[in-house]
This record gives C-alpha cells, sequence and structure tokens, in this order.
C-alpha cells in the first residue's frame, strides 16, 4: 500500500528529466525484470507478440528498461531469457520497440553476459569462463532445475576481446532494433561484477591485479557501445552494496566502487542505476549521498522503493529518477496510478518467470468502476 501522495503538480516523480540525450515526461523508470518469456528455440523475445504487448502497456513510465538480454551464446545463464545478438532476436526487438513508441514511450536495451554463473547444461557441456578459474558458489538455473556453479574456465586475453565485441555487436544490433539507448548490465553476480571483485578476478594482466585494472573490463565495454550509440545514451547498473556469495560489501569493496564512480564521472554517460539497501529513508539517504558524493552525473535509484520514497529522496536532490521493478508488473499504468492516487495491485508471484500471456500481459489498468 502506498500512502496518500502529494498532489500531481508537485510530485517529483512526476517532473520531466534528462538523462543525457534521453528526455523523459517522468522520472519513473521501469527497472529491468526478467520474466522468462523466451520460450523459442531462437530465443527471442516472445512469439504472439506478448513481448511487444507487455513492453506497451507500460509505456506511460519515464523510460523502460529491458530484460537483461544476452550479448552471445556464451552469456547465457538462465533459461527462457531472450538475447539480442542473432537476426531473429534484432527482429523481435524491433516488434517491441516499434510498439513502445506507437505507446508515446521510450525504451533502451538491457546487455547482460553471467560469466562464471552460468553451467555447462546452458553452453552445449562447455564450461562458462570468468575472469579467473574460481568458482563463484551460487547456482544456475538450468533446464533441468537449479545446480551448482562449477569451476569456470579462466578467460584468455582474446576471449575477453571477443566478449568485448559481442557487447559491440549486440549494441549494434540494439540500433538497429530501434531502441532509444542501453543500459550496461552490471550488477548483481554477472560477469562484469565479477571482474571488479578481487575473490573472483586474481589476473595479473590488463584486467586484474588492482582495483583500477579490475575495472578495465567495463571500461572498455563502454568504449565499445558508446562507439556504436554515443556515451549519452549509454547507462550502466551498479550494485556497490551487493552480498551474495563471493559478493560482500565491506568497507574495501565500498572504496572500490567509490573509485570506480569518479572514474565513470569522465565517461559522459547518461545516466548510472544504482542499486541502493534496505532500509529506512534516512539510511537510503545516506547511501546515496556516498553515491553522489563520488559521482555528478545523472543518477537512478532503485531497490524497494514506494511512492512516497521515491518522492521522498527525489526531494533531497541527491538522485535524478527512480526506478520501480515488482510494482510494474500488476499495474502496466504505474504512472497513472501515481498521478492520480489509485491503490495498486498485487503480483502473482507464480506467475513472474512462468507462463506465457497469464501474469504478464493479463494485468488490466485500473478501473474505478
Amino acid at each position: 500500500m502506498t500512502s496518500q501522495p502529494q498532489a500531481s503538480t508537485v510530485q517529483p516523480l512526476l517532473q520531466p528529466v534528462r538523462l543525457g540525450a534521453l528526455e523523459l515526461p517522468n522520472g519513473i523508470v521501469m527497472a529491468p525484470m526478467t520474466r522468462a518469456r523466451a520460450q523459442n528455440a531462437d530465443l527471442a523475445p516472445s512469439d504472439l507478440t506478448a513481448t511487444a504487448t507487455y513492453y506497451a502497456q507500460r509505456a506511460g513510465a519515464g523510460l523502460i528498461v529491458t530484460e537483461g538480454t544476452w550479448v552471445s551464446k556464451d552469456a547465457i545463464g538462465y533459461i527462457n531469457v531472450p538475447g539480442i545478438y542473432t537476426d531473429a532476436q534484432t527482429a523481435g526487438w524491433t516488434e517491441v520497440t516499434e510498439a513502445v513508441h506507437e505507446a508515446g514511450g521510450r525504451i533502451v536495451s538491457q546487455l547482460g553476459h553471467v560469466g562464471a554463473v552460468s553451467h555447462p547444461d546452458h553452453l552445449g557441456g562447455r564450461l562458462p569462463a570468468g575472469p579467473s578459474a574460481v568458482n563463484p558458489g551460487e547456482k544456475s538455473f538450468t533446464p533441468t532445475g537449479p545446480k551448482d556453479t562449477l569451476t569456470p574456465r579462466a578467460f584468455t586475453a582474446a576471449e575477453i576481446a571477443g566478449t568485448i565485441a559481442a557487447y559491440r555487436h549486440a549494441a549494434e544490433n540494439a540500433r538497429r532494433a530501434g531502441f532509444d539507448g542501453l543500459e550496461i548490465h552490471a550488477q548483481g553476480s554477472h560477469l562484469i561484477p565479477q571482474f571488479l571483485n578481487p575473490r573472483l578476478n586474481q589476473r595479473t594482466d590488463a584486467y586484474g591485479g588492482t582495483s583500477e585494472k579490475r575495472a578495465q573490463f567495463l571500461l572498455d565495454v563502454l568504449d565499445a557501445v558508446s562507439d556504436v550509440w554515443g556515451s549519452d545514451r549509454v547507462g550502466v547498473k551498479l550494485s556497490p552494496y551487493w552480498s551474495v556469495g563471493a559478493f560482500t560489501a565491506d568497507e574495501e569493496t565500498l572504496a572500490d566502487y567509490d573509485q570506480l564512480l569518479k572514474k565513470l564521472g569522465g565517461s559522459n554517460l547518461a545516466y548510472l542505476h544504482l542499486l541502493g539497501s534496505p532500509g529506512t529513508l534516512e539510511e537510503r539517504i545516506a547511501v546515496f549521498s556516498r553515491y553522489r558524493a563520488h559521482y555528478q552525473g545523472n543518477i537512478v535509484a532503485n531497490l524497494g522503493f514506494t511512492q512516497e520514497l521515491g518522492n521522498e529522496i527525489l526531494h533531497h536532490q541527491i538522485v535524478d529518477a527512480v526506478s520501480f521493478g515488482a510494482p510494474f508488473i500488476a499495474n502496466p499504468d504505474l504512472v497513472e496510478r501515481f498521478t492520480h492516487g489509485y491503490p495498486l495491485a498485487e503480483g502473482n508471484r507464480d506467475t513472474y518467470y512462468a507462463g506465457h500471456t497469464e501474469g504478464y500481459t493479463d494485468y488490466p489498468a485500473f478501473s474505478a468502476n
């Protein structure tokens, strides 16, 4: 339940905002959410236009960020998640962007790669690769159920170059598909955070050994995709406070992220999409104030925000927009509900990652009747 909203004329969430080259009519961003609807051999967005309908229904968001999409076959780490590395996938995403634009929305493609947290079951029996041959100690959701991750192969220098080229190719496909920009998935336990993590990255070459070298893979990916798009249409999603398995948000880790944010400040990005940590408004403000102290560009705040908390953190002027994930699942008209104070519907968790149109495109807009 949300509290009674302020009048729509003063809600910070409803004010226009510019993120780089992206002009948004409001500061409500739809966060990337895996929905596992690519139930086809091509791993294209969806058949029967369901994915295009799903995103178009939510075009009232100031900006939509797609679910994380694979940049190559080697990037795959979950079942039924679409890619953007083939012509068939690109054609499917073209249908999505056309539907969103026809509905008046803006949409960017989130590019992802899971690296060492994949599993041979996703890769035709091959071991996944990571920064180093260190088991991340997590679970991979395979076609036959969750399985423990294995010790990966360490990327060769040639494989790193090939992976960066895969990001560039995916960026080119996203441009062909008509997206408005890109977001690089660098959150959680995926490949880019693995490179940033000294426990998982024990390399001694140009991509490891110091915090600066561990950040080089992300910087090289950004250079590659920005060469296609221009940096002011590229965002990055980071999660400095992520604490799962080999990832620990200790002070050393947070200090490394402080330095990374400073470095990214000179990249002229559209925005950084930053996860906070759960807590009170004051605790959230403290986290995002730390981010703001090191990064002067646009910040999109994420992680469990309500309408009230979103308005409050924007009121403090330490972030520029707020992203919402789960509320958009059952509330395709979330912006309208925030605007008029309509109650929020609850989503069916059983259909978050399963089904076709059920629990995907069948949530109605609010009706007072």
